[in-house]
């Protein structure tokens, strides 16, 4: 007797519920038949003219055509069909949360190009394995894929092996956010931070300053040049935006050359620190030039723009730098106090989580993932490797060394590639004078700066540390990339992007193809600090 009163509460709301459940499926069915009856009413009744009806006219649908043809009928239809809008319908469409038409081919359109990248780095693997084999050091491998790429493209051009324009095609949108991020954390988590430190100074007056320099050497050069009729005309802003993203001396490239060959630490930390800087400062620049080319862009001063350049890039440098830093302390507390070690596999999971996080927040709220991932690196190589178990710290190294080698295949075979890839519109006389503005601005960035920082500095920067630190002054995909996102009108934005590409390969190729043999000449390595001064003073002169 004591469960009576559960159960009559029971069969209370159980039959609250039924009806709940029923009189809804009544009262739609009412109002579908309601529906169903005005509609009938309509088609009946001559309608009542819509308002603005010669503004609004409506497509001719099938069933007008047709009662068009069968005579007076279907005029008056006609008349009603085009002055009465149909109500759109609020309900959302029962087809909005599916996959789109196509996209299964677009999926077999994907996997066909992860086939042929990774088709490509095995070839390129092949190829370095070949080299390290013969000790033919005087081929780096950068240039080796480069060539590779090139060939790869040329063969597909020439013998149509169907359509491979989408996998052939250079995407900055992946070399920014995949490409390039490994790259970049792996050189600073194995990176000498003593004398990264030691040489800060040196290296932002030669990021800040040097690609300031060269950017306003190279973009008024080129200015003055087209005004002479003597290479390709530009204006003003797109002379300085060239100027700007062409100053970006690549690390990608600088790295790849430099590891090949055992460097003096210190050239190789002064170089590589202003690969790394100077991205951030060609970035700055070029986008505050595009910007002024805006419409609703007014520029007050040339004052007022530089000091906007200037705290635009004390905003990115400093924020993004602390962004770096702390994701890599917050990485190397977790760590720590969460005992991870007895899962590698999560504790690698949690350190390759880390390794991302600093560059997809910089770069999403418009900072530089380039230093924020670089200082993240550093911080994370000092503080996170100690917490990590020994299995997790070999796998990290090595990871992380694969997947940056992976990267930088890619890079350097689909500058090759893009050779083939594009429309490519070549300008001679605008090609051959920018790469000598090129070496002529790095000259005015290398050997006046190099004057004054060694006055502060205990170890001075020899003449053959500068010579090396001129001659290597290599562009890459970035300064290509950039090429790609200029919003330029007609011809012109093909022969930035033609130009910029041939200057790429050539300071890869040439360049970076004569830093090897010029330091071996040289005998510049940590090896053997004995250097022969005549190599160098024969090349200078």
């Amino acid at each position: 007797m004591q469960y009576k009163p559960f159960l009559a509460a029971f069969v209370a709301v159980l039959v609250m519920y039924l009806a709940d459940t029923i009189s809804p499926q009544d009262e739609r069915g009412t109002e579908q038949q309601r529906r169903e009856s005005h509609r009938a009413k309509r088609a009946i009744a001559p309608p009542q003219p819509a308002p603005f009806t010669t503004l609004t006219p409506a497509p001719v649908t099938v069933a007008e055509v047709n009662t068009t043809a069968n005579g007076t009928n279907g005029t008056a239809l006609n008349l009603t069909t085009s002055t009465t809008p149909l109500p759109k319908s609020t309900e959302p469409s029962p087809e909005g949360d599916l996959p789109k038409k196509g996209a299964a081919e677009e999926e077999h359109s994907s996997s066909l190009t992860i086939f042929f990248v990774l088709l490509i780095v095995a070839i390129s693997i092949l190829l370095t394995h070949m080299l390290i084999q013969t000790k033919f050091y005087y081929l780096p491998e950068s240039i080796a894929i480069v060539l590779v790429g090139a060939l790869i493209g040329l063969i597909l051009k020439l013998f149509h092996f169907g359509n491979w324009k989408n996998e052939e095609a250079f995407s900055p949108t992946i070399f920014f956010i995949v490409l390039l991020p490994p790259i970049i954390f792996e050189s600073g988590y194995n990176l000498h931070k003593g004398n990264f430190f030691q040489n800060i100074g040196s290296i932002l007056v030669f990021a800040v300053f040097g690609t300031a320099i060269s950017a306003v050497i190279v973009g008024g050069g080129i200015y003055l040049l087209g005004q002479a009729d003597v290479a390709f005309k530009l204006d003003i802003i797109e002379s300085f935006a060239f100027g700007s993203l062409i100053s970006a001396v690549d690390p990608v490239a600088t790295l790849a050359i430099f590891h090949a060959l055992d460097v003096d630490p210190i050239l190789y930390m002064l170089v590589f620190g202003e690969s790394v800087l100077n991205d951030a400062v060609s970035i700055v620049l070029t986008t505050t030039i595009v910007e002024f080319a805006a419409p609703g862009t007014v520029v007050t001063s040339g004052a007022a723009a530089f000091f906007q350049a200037v705290g635009r890039f004390c905003l990115m440098f400093f924020a993004s730098s602390a962004i770096g830093v702390a994701c890599g302390l917050v990485s190397a507390m977790l760590l720590k106090f969460v005992d991870l070690h007895k899962t590698p596999s999560l504790e690698f999971g949690m350190m390759f989580i880390f390794s991302y996080l600093p560059y997809g927040l910089a770069e999403g709220i418009h900072l530089s993932g380039i230093m924020a991932i670089l200082f993240c690196g550093i911080v994370m190589s000092h503080y996170t490797h100690n917490n990590l178990s020994a299995v997790t710290q070999i796998t990290v190294q090595q990871t992380f060394r694969t997947i940056a080698f992976i990267a930088e295949t890619c890079v350097f075979a689909y500058l090759g590639l893009a050779i083939f890839s594009f429309k490519v519109n070549v300008k001679p006389a605008f090609v051959i004078w920018s790469i000598v503005l090129i070496l002529v601005g790095r000259a005015f960035n290398i050997f006046p700066l190099s004057f004054l920082v060694n006055f502060f500095r205990e170890h001075k920067i020899t003449r053959k540390m500068q010579f090396i630190m001129w001659f290597s002054g290599l562009r890459g995909a970035i300064a290509f990339a950039l090429s790609l996102h200029l919003d330029f009108e007609g011809e012109k934005r093909y022969v930035l992007v033609t130009t910029t590409l041939i200057i790429v390969l050539f300071t890869i190729m040439f360049l970076g193809g004569a830093t090897m043999p010029l330091m071996k000449v040289s005998c510049y390595s940590s090896r053997d600090m004995g250097v022969v001064e005549v190599a160098c003073m024969l090349l200078i002169t």
